[in-house]
């Protein structure tokens, strides 16, 4: 069976995880990059030893050796990579949060139904042997009826300029982070309908430059009487921060990724993480070691390309990433002037196609 070509659209820390998780993968070889930042494509290129880089997406989409797109660009950009992948008949990988808006989720999920191609979400944390071994625990019986699901990633900011931007990113730490522990108690559910959302959302420490959330609480109650929580922050100091608890009627696990997989480290000076999640790095921290691995990168990445190989339907597929934005809609909703929001979400085609943040920020306007 031949190897999987990959193109990666974009040159910044998540596209870095991705090429370094594909190294991992034998079936997989990465044959072009893009992105449209001068200079960047060609050092990410020499970098990765990736043969080909480009300026512009469409050209790498054009690469006849290039089966699937991989998009690691901000938000906003990822309904046209997408769609344009789709058309020219490449399967598409695409990172959290899935879309911008609903609006551009439901074009990409047609686009590639209407090609016959794949779109997989990247939600990492599905793969990220820790958090999977806690699953097992719940599937396995072992801690009962399990009632409640909490995880929580939280760190001091961003390490890119977008994301404080809610009109590209679509929202502020919800959107960014709160993505991931919504996919993560509905996989550990089993992917059960989502009946209702609360939230409560506060700009707390970095008003000056976000006009969007850096501290989320949100809770999801699916069907079964069962209740996510999810926990976020950009206003932690500190590093990284990345836990989760599952409590059942016989049993509870405690799943932490960072500690019990770390050095104790303190410097005056910082140093980088090796996928640079979190930027700040002074002081004490936990510092990683085989953190692409903890994280599931490349376990994520060669399912992925095993799909591609054999036809098979992904873990996590765009269809599940719509599914975390509708609920991500809910909670902006639910932390305006709407307090719990029930699901599946009645909002107009306008609404859908506005970020979510301004549900929160401009209750008024929803309909």
């Amino acid at each position: 069976m031949r190897d999987v070509g990959i193109g990666l659209v974009g040159s910044g820390f998540i596209a870095q995880a991705h090429a370094e998780g594909f190294a991992h993968v034998p079936a997989a070889s990465v044959r072009g990059v893009a992105s449209p930042t001068p200079g960047n494509a060609a050092r990410f290129a020499e970098a990765h030893g990736i043969p080909a880089h480009h300026t512009d997406y469409r050209a790498l989409i054009e690469q006849p050796d290039v089966d699937v797109v991989c998009i690691g660009a901000p938000n906003d950009l990822h309904r046209d990579i997408c769609v344009a992948a789709a058309s020219a008949g490449k399967h598409v990988i695409c990172e959290k949060p899935l879309a911008r808006t609903l609006a551009d989720a439901d074009a990409m999920l047609a686009a590639c139904r209407e090609a016959g191609v794949l779109l997989m979400y990247a939600e990492e944390l599905c793969f990220a042997p820790k958090y999977v071994r806690a699953k097992e625990l719940a599937d396995e019986g072992a801690l009962g009826d399990v009632h409640l699901v909490r995880q929580g990633e939280q760190h001091f900011g961003p390490h890119a300029d977008w994301f404080w931007d809610p009109d590209r990113a679509g929202g502020g730490v919800l959107m960014d982070m709160g993505c991931h522990g919504i996919e993560f108690a509905r996989w550990v559910y089993g992917k059960p309908a989502a009946e209702s959302a609360s939230a409560e959302l506060g700009t707390f420490v970095h008003g000056g430059r976000t006009r969007a959330e850096d501290h989320a609480v949100a809770t999801v109650r699916f069907a079964g009487n069962r209740l996510g929580v999810v926990e976020t922050s950009w206003a932690k100091p500190g590093g990284m921060d990345d836990r989760a608890e599952l409590i059942g009627s016989a049993g509870v696990t405690y799943v932490d990724i960072l500690r019990g997989s770390a050095l104790m480290t303190y410097s005056e000076h910082g140093y980088g993480y090796a996928v640079e999640k979190a930027p700040q790095t002074s002081g004490w921290t936990f510092t990683m070691f085989e953190e692409l691995w903890n994280y599931g990168f490349p376990q994520e990445m060669r399912h992925f390309v095993e799909c591609v190989q054999h036809g098979s339907q992904p873990l996590e597929t765009g269809e599940d990433g719509r599914a975390v934005l509708e609920i991500i809609y809910a909670l902006y909703l639910a932390a305006g002037d709407a307090g719990r929001v029930s699901l599946p979400l009645e909002i107009s085609a306008e609404d859908a196609a506005r970020p979510p943040y301004l549900l929160w920020k401009e209750p008024a306007q929803v309909r």
